[in-house]
């Protein structure tokens, strides 16, 4: 399992995200206010200005303040990832 760091400690599956977007459309600010209504909304960006929308495969909806190119960055470097082995 291959984890991302999405800032502030915070991580992510990269194999169930499905999408990074950025916040700004109305589309996506849709998607998050339905998610925040549903239950769904994860809010990672510690009351920061919210950078990238993550969409998952479970149809849960992360908040980063982190750039979304620097989370696409993140899932292809080594140092991001964490091997089941290390976690135990």
């Amino acid at each position: 399992m291959k984890l991302v760091n999405i800032g502030f400690g915070n991580m992510i599956s990269a194999e169930r995200l499905i999408s990074i977007v950025g916040p700004d459309s109305a589309p996506v600010k849709r998607m998050v206010q339905e998610a925040r209504e549903n239950g769904s909304l994860i809010d990672a960006s510690y009351g920061r200005k919210t950078r990238a929308v993550l969409i998952m495969d479970s149809g849960h909806i992360v908040l980063s303040a982190v750039q979304p190119e620097t989370v696409s960055a993140r899932m292809g470097g080594r140092d991001t990832e964490i091997s089941e082995e290390e976690l135990t």
